[in-house]
């Protein structure tokens, strides 16, 4: 990992730390909320929009605002996949999951509250955003992770299980469960820049979704070769659950070969934005070279 993603994971970190310090909120919510946010993770999501912000010179006080309004949004969304109700999870990132540490009611109020933050530092004067890109922030983000992005794909993959999909209705479940989050980060950190072209929009959203769906591919891979210690959480759940995967649809060998294929498109992709584009391509290659 280069010094630049250090920087910037110890970045998002300190910023999560003094918005959910702040908040005036029951205690147990507070604690709730900053156990499953500020836990060790690799801020992938708050990554990418730091490095789609570089790439078209957005001001680092906007992406601060919009990296942690991602992690929030994604940390919600794990409290509530861990849940009973959905996969059940007694461990997540080497910790116990939120509802176990606290209690199911606590986690699902965590979770409710990390999402509605997530909007509200997007919408806040201290972003630093305009009122039109906050606009356009909040509309992207709100697509990506409700009911056409990332909770739709949630409910197509619980519907998906024990059940044998076609390659295009599991392509479709993880670009909406996985990739649409991650297609919002790149989006997003490029819409707090005050001069991203059209083109560049467009050459970054070809980006994120070649990488979004590729780290997918890549998970069903580590589900199955991977160990619980090296993932944070129950190998090969995924088998065990019935769920729908590359491995059980394409075999192994042809998913490793996809997410390398996926990783090709997603560097041509950016090819033409500028001289700044190195740490979206040392992500990219993080994410097919990943072990957990």
């Amino acid at each position: 990992m280069s010094n630049l993603m250090l920087d910037y994971q110890q970045r998002i970190q300190a910023v999560l730390d003094t918005k959910l310090n702040n908040l005036d909120v029951p205690e147990r919510l507070r604690l709730a909320m900053r156990y499953s946010t500020l836990s060790s993770g690799k801020r992938f999501r708050a990554l990418l929009v730091y490095a789609a912000g570089m790439a078209v010179d957005a001001p680092l006080p906007r992406l601060d605002a919009v990296a942690a309004a991602l992690e929030c949004i994604h940390a919600y969304s794990l409290i509530h996949d861990d849940l009973p109700a959905m996969d059940n999870d007694d461990l997540r990132r080497g910790l116990p999951t939120s509802h176990i540490e606290f209690d199911e009611a606590t986690a699902i109020l965590a979770g409710d509250a990390l999402q509605t933050l997530a909007f509200e530092l997007i919408a806040s004067q201290s972003s630093q955003l305009s009122d039109g890109q906050a606009r356009s922030i909040c509309l992207k983000l709100a697509q990506s992770s409700g009911q056409v992005g990332m909770v739709g794909g949630q409910m197509l993959d619980i519907e998906a299980t024990d059940k044998q999909l076609t390659r295009a209705a599991l392509e479709n479940v993880h670009r909406r469960k996985t990739g649409a989050l991650i297609n919002a980060a790149v989006v997003c950190g490029a819409l707090c820049s005050d001069t991203v072209t059209d083109q560049q929009l467009i050459d970054l959203n070809s980006y994120a979704n070649s990488l979004g769906l590729a780290f997918q591919v890549v998970d069903d891979i580590l589900d199955i070769e991977s160990s619980t210690e090296e993932l944070g959480k129950p190998s090969g759940s995924d088998v065990e659950k019935g769920k729908s995967t590359y491995p059980a649809l394409i075999g192994l060998h042809e998913s490793k070969k996809l997410a390398s294929n996926l990783y090709q498109e997603s560097i041509v992709s950016i090819a033409s934005i500028g001289d700044n584009t190195q740490l979206l391509k040392d992500l990219a290659k993080l994410v097919v070279e990943r072990t957990k």
